[in-house]
């Protein structure tokens, strides 16, 4: 069995056209994306929720589980890296993309299978722009989906926002059905997440199953170029169904609480990332300092040896 990939006989210039007019920002959405059979096998090998792989950024357990290790999986998924990582590939992407040169990632830094459970969601957010091991450029997202069944309705639809921080920003939604792959290019403007999974009670054994990977390059165009970043989020708002002067339902409350718990948990990540850097300064002006205070006896031996 392999991942034959029916779109490397597509018109890769249609392709383009479609990927380059999509909005808010450049994306593609491929269906029927592998050999049915073949993604059928990522599905059913697909590793069970694990608690250790389950830590957020805040450093909490979650309902979301990732996996980097795609290669130790099982056989079908080094043969679907064995895909993603081939020179046939990487052409195939840059024909339908225009972004050219692009490096595989073999460490999935980020990426890998991800698990979200009912009551999951992620806040509209751009990406990390430069990848922590070489210091190359993220230009890529890649998302392909492994949900059998999946109803609009239940939320967990990917989200493409123009501007999250503008109340009348467009917002397009991608549902995760099964077989479905997602590419977009990634940018400082390139704002995705997805609304909070709400399972019906009977389904609430079900997941939300997907495989990511993010392509890189050595360079890009300087005004596509920003200053090194990580992910930044934008907490979502007070919802619409809540307003000034109405009595809240225990939903309500509820909901407002776990919009403020979100929002601490951000804030807390960034005073945490903000003491650290705060403590590296110190220690460059405790050591700039140490230089000036021998510099000049250093310089005045110098100058007597000549």
């Amino acid at each position: 069995m392999t991942p034959a990939h029916p779109f490397f006989n597509k018109n890769l210039e249609e392709l383009f056209g479609v990927f380059d007019r999509n909005l808010p920002f450049r994306h593609l959405v491929l269906d029927s994306f592998l050999d049915e059979s073949f993604c059928q096998g990522l599905a059913e090998n697909f590793p069970s929720f694990s608690n250790s792989n389950s830590f957020n950024e805040s450093g909490l357990a979650g309902g979301k589980a990732v996996d980097e290790n795609l290669k130790d999986i099982g056989a079908q998924y080094r043969e679907l890296d064995a895909l993603f990582s081939s020179v046939k590939f990487r052409h195939f992407l840059s024909g339908i993309t225009g972004v050219h040169d692009l490096l595989y990632d073999p460490y999935y830094y980020g990426g890998g299978t991800h698990e979200n459970l009912s009551g999951q969601e992620l806040d509209p957010h751009i990406d990390f722009n430069y990848h922590p091991n070489t210091g190359s450029h993220r230009r890529l997202n890649l998302i392909l989906y492994l949900n059998k069944e999946w109803r609009r309705d239940w939320g967990g639809n990917l989200e493409l926002h123009s501007d999250p921080r503008s109340g009348d920003g467009s917002v397009i939604e991608i549902e995760p059905i099964f077989n479905r792959m997602v590419i977009f290019e990634t940018t400082e403007h390139s704002w995705h997440g997805f609304k909070r999974i709400a399972l019906p009670n009977d389904l609430s054994q079900m997941s939300r199953k997907s495989i990511a990977l993010y392509y890189y390059s050595a360079t890009r165009p300087e005004a596509e170029t920003a200053a090194e970043h990580s992910t930044v989020y934008i907490d979502r708002p007070i919802p619409e169904t809540i307003n000034p002067g109405q009595r809240l339902t225990p939903d309500d409350y509820h909901e407002l609480k776990r919009l403020i718990t979100r929002r601490d948990h951000h804030i807390s990540r960034l005073y945490k990332e903000k003491e650290a850097l705060t403590q590296q300064v110190s220690r460059l002006s405790s050591i700039l300092e140490k230089v000036k205070r021998y510099a000049g006896p250093l310089l005045w031996i110098k100058n007597l040896l000549k």
